[in-house]
């Protein structure tokens, strides 16, 4: 029926009548905290393009871990920065890096926290690209081998999942299959599928000091426009043995996460990227508009949208404002 029978602001009418009817639900459960761990002990160095997020030494990355899981956040991924970078980006598995020790000491200290580690190269190569340069460009199966590496790296250590983000063919069912026969059948792939070549990832390039140091990384991240590329990205990853697919960045491809969860109805992770988060994060500081107001809807958004799990840098503020 039509108004005046039909009255849709009656059930808007008071906060407790918005929460019974309330159709999406952010939960604390759903967020995954980005930390980016380096060498050193004692070490925060603030990252100036992501005010309130740092680069952390072990140490303060299990302190962090701690206060993460404290407040309802179940889980974290791991950045490494390296103490030294070449070509191949060795230090991506070496069992004694950062990131593995601070899986260590995670699984020790918080041993229900899920860790995730990023699988990619860009951190440890000296040219700042996802994989081993042949001329300019990422040669694709060499970079397998590479990567398969380092994901076995981080399944010694103890990473519960691990999450190759480096956008090259095929590298879900390499990981997969090394991760199978060596004795890591249990540990979980979370593929980052469509993730796309975007002017959102400038701040997180300086948190992880990942800049490439020449040309870009448009011919293996993915073109903006394309939509049913994504799809096909995301069919292959489920195909080779993905468990968890993701979009990133968010924000721009809420229609993506909507496609993706309708059409396959698996396990979605979406990036709420480092520039999304300074964009929301600056004009807070500077008063522009209000920060936590603007957080939860954005963070709801894309959990509407048909996100599962949500990677975000505002996720153990967030989780303690949802558990009051």
């Amino acid at each position: 029926m039509a108004f005046p029978i039909n009255r849709p602001r009656r059930l808007r009418r008071t906060e407790t009548i918005r929460r019974m009817v309330r159709e999406t639900r952010l939960s604390p459960d759903d967020l995954i905290a980005p930390m980016f761990v380096c060498p050193g002990r004692g070490v925060k160095k603030a990252v100036e393009s992501m005010p309130g997020v740092a680069q952390m030494s072990v140490d303060n990355v299990v302190a962090e871990a701690r206060e993460t899981w404290a407040a309802g956040v179940p889980a974290l991924i791991l950045f490494g920065i390296p103490e030294r970078k070449d070509p191949q980006g060795s230090e991506a598995w070496n069992d004694n890096g950062a990131v593995q020790r601070a899986i260590r000491e995670i699984k020790e200290r918080v041993p229900s926290m899920a860790v995730i580690t990023d699988v990619c190269m860009c951190e440890y190569t000296d040219h700042g690209h996802c994989g081993a340069i042949v001329g300019t460009d990422v040669d694709n199966d060499a970079t397998l081998e590479l990567l398969v590496r380092s994901a076995l790296s981080h399944a010694r250590a103890g990473a519960d999942i691990v999450a190759p983000s480096d956008m090259m063919d095929g590298r879900v069912g390499a990981i997969r299959r090394a991760l199978d026969s060596n004795g890591f059948s249990h540990v979980a792939i979370m593929a980052y599928s469509a993730k796309f070549a975007s002017a959102f990832y400038g701040p997180f390039r300086e948190a992880a000091e990942s800049a490439p140091q020449f040309g870009d990384r448009r011919s293996y991240q993915m073109d903006p426009p394309n939509g049913d590329e994504a799809m096909r990205e995301v069919a292959l990853d489920l195909e080779e043995g993905a468990d968890i697919v993701m979009i990133k960045p968010a924000l721009p491809y809420l229609d993506l996460i909507w496609r993706v969860k309708h059409e396959f109805n698996a396990p979605l992770a979406a990036y709420n990227v480092s520039g999304e988060y300074s964009m929301i994060r600056a004009a807070g500081i500077n008063g522009w508009i209000d920060e936590q107001r603007a957080t939860l809807e954005v963070l709801t958004a894309i959990k509407r949208a048909g996100a599962d799990l949500i990677l975000t840098y505002f996720a153990k503020d967030v989780a303690r404002k949802l558990r009051g």
